[in-house]
């Protein structure tokens, strides 16, 4: 496919993934798994006509935009790569995008290479009981998503002996996290990783706890042991991520970065990790604060503007209520850590550190903007989206200009990311018994 310089819409990937539909009939397939909390349509793509099955997943966050491009690389490719994939036995399904209402919401950003202020000033993160992949370790079955039912009906009906789930990060490096060992996809991971220029983040908050299988490949721990952060509620092994394993499969995520930093990828110890992650704290208590007081100030005047409510609100609320709790993580990572913190932890810890209060400010400005608010520049709505818009501008010079980071092609994203899928297929193809957690 052509190298793309632009994350394509929830629309656009539909569009596209129907012409080649059209194109191949023979061997292309295109249906309705189900619909959205606002009722946008969910559409599987499917390709070949094999009994093995991999499943993969684009949009599960909607500030992590790669995705919807790299399901349209992979099923283009299974189409011209279609004699080796019968051979095996293979169909490839592919779920277009798991949160099209979030992701569209997203979509009010520039679509391509963007200054970093700007990518904060669009951002939209949901609340983590509001995502599809986290909202079933979180809510009864009851009261399960519409995107979340349909992804694990879509699971059990596929028994898939691998999904790829395809996320994103703001800035550092590329990692993947299994749910069951593959043993020896860390090799094609690095390589390909290396042929790109795209650091492999040997140390990540997100899989912090996880075990090692390799550099930059983490592996979910038995159930039972600590995975996340005491602060944070949601549960690997209670996500659609757990689902295949049911069926004797297993799911990789793989990460790609809009911007990296070689600072994640340093596996050497900290000279003094309690020191740093203590000053990480210090920083989350006073950024914590800080965005506390302008929600504070916020919702009298969203109030009066119209109910205060909806996504982006909740998404606020939520970052804005993990800073006390995320703080006394760190805080207790300093006194004691289970893992040796490595030079590369340090710097993913950093990075989200500085990245929720960039979130929450870029949301709150939105529904500023949104409320449609006096735009008298001596008023108390101007005031503060003065003060956020100063907060995200020094906010994200300082975090990239402190991590070093460059921004990453946008067809480098998709390419790194489509071959790891590729990589981790042949894998499970390979050897379809794999160990599970």
């Amino acid at each position: 496919m052509r190298a793309p310089d632009a994350y394509p819409t929830v629309s656009g990937v539909a569009a596209a993934a129907r012409i080649l539909t059209m194109r191949h009939p023979d061997l292309c397939r295109m249906r309705l798994a189900g619909e959205s909390r606002a009722g946008r349509p969910l559409w599987l793509l499917s390709v070949g006509h094999g009994r093995r099955r991999i499943l993969v997943v684009a949009g599960p966050h909607p500030d992590e935009q790669a995705g919807g491009a790299t399901v349209l690389w992979l099923a283009e490719q299974a189409v011209c790569d279609r004699r080796r994939f019968a051979e095996a036995d293979v169909t490839w399904d592919f779920l277009l995008c798991l949160d099209p209402d979030g992701t569209v919401l997203n979509e009010n950003g520039p679509a391509g290479e963007r200054p970093p202020a700007v990518h904060y000033r669009h951002t939209f993160r949901p609340h983590a009981a509001e995502q599809p992949e986290w909202a079933s370790s979180l809510r009864t079955p009851r009261e399960e998503l519409p995107e979340t039912f349909a992804l694990l009906a879509i699971i059990d009906e596929l028994r898939p002996v691998l999904q790829c789930s395809l996320h994103g990060t703001d800035v550092g490096g590329s990692w993947v996290q299994l749910t069951g060992d593959i043993p020896g996809l860390a090799e094609p991971f690095g390589k390909y990783a290396a042929e790109l220029d795209i650091p492999v983040q040997t140390g990540t908050y997100d899989a912090l706890f996880w075990q090692h299988a390799g550099p930059g490949v983490f592996v979910l721990p038995p159930g039972g042991a600590q995975e996340r952060f005491g602060s944070e509620p949601e549960d690997a092994n209670g996500s659609t991520w757990s689902r295949p394993h049911r069926h004797g499969g297993v799911t990789a995520l793989v990460e790609v970065p809009m911007w990296a930093t070689r600072r994640i990828a340093d596996p050497a110890p900290h000279p003094d990790p309690a020191h740093a992650v203590g000053v990480l704290s210090a920083r989350l208590r006073k950024d914590g604060a800080a965005a506390a007081a302008a929600l504070e100030r916020a919702l009298p005047l969203l109030t009066r503007a119209a109910p205060a409510s909806g996504p982006l609100l909740r998404g606020v609320e939520q970052a804005v209520g993990a800073f006390p709790g995320l703080a006394d993580d760190f805080d207790g990572l300093a006194a004691d850590s289970p893992v040796p913190l490595t030079m590369a932890h340090v710097a993913a810890l950093d990075i989200a550190a500085r990245r929720i209060p960039l979130r929450a400010a870029g949301m709150l400005l939105r529904l500023l903007d949104e409320a449609r608010l006096d735009e008298d520049p001596a008023g108390e709505p101007a005031r503060l989206r003065s003060r956020l818009e100063r907060r995200i501008d020094a906010g994200a010079r300082d975090l990239i200009a402190t991590t070093d980071a460059r921004w990453v092609p946008i067809a480098d994203q998709i390419e790194l990311q489509a071959r790891t899928c590729l990589a981790a297929a042949d894998l499970v193809l390979q050897e379809p018994a794999l160990a599970l957690p």
